[in-house]
């Protein structure tokens, strides 16, 4: 009987002390989020591939047609000027010159017995012994000679510079790109035999498309990566804009003329040419900053004075890929939530992490 009365204020300390832990509120979770501040984009950057050329060669080939007896050289070697790298076979044009010496010699004798036979008639005119006409047709006959020996030495000219056309050499020092005969192979008078060019000056060519190229001038800067070793990046000058674009393509060939590039832009390299260009200021944000809800487009503000978020509605002018621009709503300089958005509820707490991401 006396056992109640002593538990009794014991149940009633516990309920009070229930009922004082309920009223206490958890503190209240601050959530780290991603963010980024607004700086609205006024230049655009453009990549275009393409590859390092000499910006002058020659395709080098005989003026005559032959069987190829030798050929120097292969894709890579250097080569300087005058400096033999191939060559025909020589035995018909060295014939030719023999020949040409044979009728030069068979003129000059000629042309010694018509000088003596005019020698005499002229001293036989003198002393009446001879007639006018017989001397006029000796004179003619020397002349004849005369002319006769002149064409043997253009004979001879023409076959020895025929013979130099049997050794194929280059005008300039460079490097041989190409190669388009081998040895003992007959060619013909013109065909490519060997394509030389000169390793300096060298330029970037890249194909850029038709509607890019409208503001494109001689001199235009362009920055060139190597894209076998990005850190290795050198300028550019635009020298030519090819003045008809590509048919299936709609491109234009551009060449670049590098300026003073390291040697690491070898010809054949593969580059990346890139250029800036200013554009109107536009907003662009990723698209998981995008909160699309009852019909509405918005992104989170994070306050910095408050700490907290407060939903912003915008007009989004396009879509792309895992990008959205910005029409209307936003200002440069305010901090978008770009993660997390749909976990967000107006007025939360949120921490931005150090760095301001």
């Amino acid at each position: 009987m006396n056992r109640l009365p002593r538990i009794a204020p014991v149940l009633i300390l516990a309920a009070l002390a229930g009922c004082s832990r309920s009223e206490d509120k958890p503190p209240e979770v601050i959530r780290p989020v991603l963010s980024v501040v607004i700086e609205p984009k006024t230049v655009e950057t453009f990549g275009f591939a393409g590859s390092v050329e000499p910006q002058y060669s020659a395709d080098l080939a005989f003026r005559l047609l032959g069987r190829v007896v030798s050929r120097d050289v292969k894709v890579g070697d250097l080569v300087t000027k005058g400096t033999t790298i191939a060559a025909l076979d020589p035995t018909a044009l060295e014939l030719a010159v023999q020949a040409s010496k044979a009728d030069l010699s068979n003129a000059q004798a000629q042309f010694t017995n018509a000088a003596a036979s005019e020698d005499r008639q002229r001293q036989l005119l003198a002393s009446a012994d001879t007639s006018q006409a017989t001397f006029d047709a000796a004179q003619q006959a020397r002349q004849a000679a005369q002319a006769g020996v002149e064409r043997a030495y253009a004979a001879l000219a023409k076959s020895q510079e025929q013979l130099g056309y049997a050794r194929l050499f280059s005008d300039f020092d460079g490097v041989v790109t190409a190669t388009g005969a081998e040895v003992g192979q007959t060619v013909s008078a013109g065909q490519t035999v060997i394509t030389v060019a000169r390793t300096d000056p060298r330029e970037a060519v890249v194909d850029i498309p038709d509607q890019l190229t409208g503001d494109l001038t001689v001199g235009t800067p362009f920055e060139i990566i190597l894209q076998s070793l990005p850190t290795i990046k050198t300028d550019a000058r635009l020298r030519e804009v090819a003045p008809q674009s590509e048919g299936s393509t709609r491109t234009r060939r551009v060449r670049l003329t590098l300026v003073n590039p390291p040697a690491a832009f070898r010809l054949g390299s593969t580059i990346t040419a890139t250029r800036m260009t200013k554009v109107t200021p536009t907003i662009e944000l990723p698209m998981s900053a995008l909160l699309e809800k009852n019909g509405s487009q918005k992104v989170w503000i994070v306050d910095p004075q408050s700490s907290s978020v407060r939903s912003r509605e915008i007009k989004i002018a396009s879509k792309s890929g895992g990008s959205f621009t910005v029409a209307e709503g936003l200002e440069a300089g305010m901090r978008v939530v770009t993660a997390g958005v749909h976990s967000l509820s107006e007025g939360q707490k949120v921490k931005i992490p150090e760095g301001g991401v």
